[in-house]
C-alpha cells in the first residue's frame, strides 16, 4: 500500500532521516519505535505531504506522494502528536471544520460528525467548548477528525502524550476495533508497552536509520539472549548456586542470581536439581527478551534517553 524507497531528510547539518526503506501492506497495524528525536515525526510529516524529502520517494498505492499533488494525500489521515484544534470552538465545530476541509457537507456531514462522537464517547460534550476538555477528551476528539473523510491510511505520531490510563486504553481499542474493520494505521511511539500491544509488524528507529523490522517474534531472535533464570541469594539457595555453576554462568547483585544455561543444559535438568536441594519452583522466574532489550542492543540506549 504504502512504499518507502531511501527516503533522507536533512535540517541544515542534522539528518533527521537516512536513507530509511519500507514497505507498508494494506491492513497493517505498523509500529514505528523509538526515542524522542529519532526521526518519527519527521517521517509521519513525509508521509503525510507536510515536508518534502531531501532524496528517496513515496509512493501510496503505486501514485507518488508530493507536495503539489493533493489527491494521493486524500486517502491519508494524520493524528499529529501536537493537539490540532480550536479550543474555544465546540466539539461539534472543530469536526464540521475538519469535514469541510475535505469537501464533506450537508447532513453526510451531519451523521459523520455524531458517528465520531459517539464512537469516543464524547456525544454528550459535542455542545462545550474544547478548552473545557480533559487531555484524555481533546486526544479522542482529535483522532477522529482525522477520520471524518474516512482515510484509507491512518497517521498516528505519538496520540497518547499527556493522555491519562483510561483515555490511552480507549484510544488503544479504538484503533484496534478500527484495524479489525480494514483500516492501514501507522503509529508511532516512544512506550515499547504500546507497540507490544497494538502492532502487528514494528520498525525500530534512531538517529534517522531504520535499524530492524519484522513482528514483535521476528525482532526478539536477532536479540543475543541466553534464557536467564534469577533466585534469591541467601544461605538457603548458596549450595545450589554453587553447584549450578557447571552448568552455566551465575552473576549475583542486590541479593539475586542470575543463571544463564548453556546452550546445551535443560530447563528440567535445573528443576531436579533444584528439587534435589529442597528448593520451591515458586522461588525461581525466567525472563524473556523484551524491545526495551533489543532497542539497547542496537543503538546503545534506552528508548527514555
Amino acid at each position: 500500500m504504502l512504499s518507502l524507497q531511501s527516503v533522507t531528510k536533512r535540517y541544515g547539518t542534522l539528518t533527521a532521516l537516512d536513507q530509511v526503506s519500507l514497505d507498508i501492506a494494506a491492513g497493517e497495524f505498523f509500529g514505528l519505535l523509538g526515542p524522542n528525536g529519532a526521526g518519527k515525526s519527521t517521517l509521519m510529516s513525509l508521509i503525510a505531504g507536510l515536508r518534502r524529502p531531501d532524496a528517496g520517494a513515496l509512493r501510496l498505492n503505486g501514485q507518488a506522494l508530493s507536495l503539489a499533488d493533493s489527491n494521493a494525500r486524500l486517502e491519508l489521515g494524520l493524528v499529529p502528536q501536537h493537539l490540532a484544534l480550536y479550543e474555544e470552538l465546540t466539539a461539534e465545530e472543530n469536526l464540521r471544520i475538519f469535514g469541510e476541509l475535505y469537501g464533506l457537507r450537508g447532513a453526510e456531514l451531519k451523521e459523520r460528525i455524531a458517528s465520531a462522537l459517539e464512537a469516543v464517547q464524547l456525544a454528550d460534550r459535542r455542545k462545550d467548548p474544547v478548552k473545557t476538555f480533559s487531555g484524555g477528551m481533546q486526544r479522542r476528539l482529535n483522532l477522529v477528525a482525522a477520520l471524518l473523510h474516512r482515510p484509507k491510511l491512518l497517521l498516528c505520531d505519538e496520540p497518547t502524550v499527556g493522555v491519562d490510563p483510561q483515555s490511552r486504553n480507549a484510544i488503544f481499542e479504538y484503533l484496534e476495533s478500527l484495524n479489525r474493520a480494514g483500516l492501514t494505521i501507522i503509529y508511532s511511539t516512544h512506550y515499547m508497552e504500546e507497540a507490544t500491544r497494538l502492532c502487528s509488524r514494528i520498525g525500530i528507529i534512531d538517529h534517522g536509520k531504520l535499524h530492524a523490522l519484522g513482528t514483535l517474534d521476528d525482532l526478539l531472535t536477532r536479540l543475543p539472549f541466553e534464557e536467564e533464570i534469577r533466585f534469591p541469594a541467601n544461605a538457603a539457595t548458596a549450595a545450589f548456586a554453587a553447584a549450578i555453576t557447571a552448568h552455566g554462568s551465575l552473576a549475583t547483585s542486590d541479593a539475586v542470581h542470575r543463571f544463564r544455561p548453556r546452550p546445551d543444559y535443560k530447563l528440567s535438568a535445573f528443576y531436579a536439581l533444584a528439587e534435589s536441594h529442597t528448593l520451591p519452583a515458586r522461588l525461581f522466574t525466567s525472563q524473556r527478551p523484551t524491545l526495551e532489550a533489543l532497542f539497547l542492543h542496537l543503538t546503545g540506549r534506552s528508548l527514555r534517553e
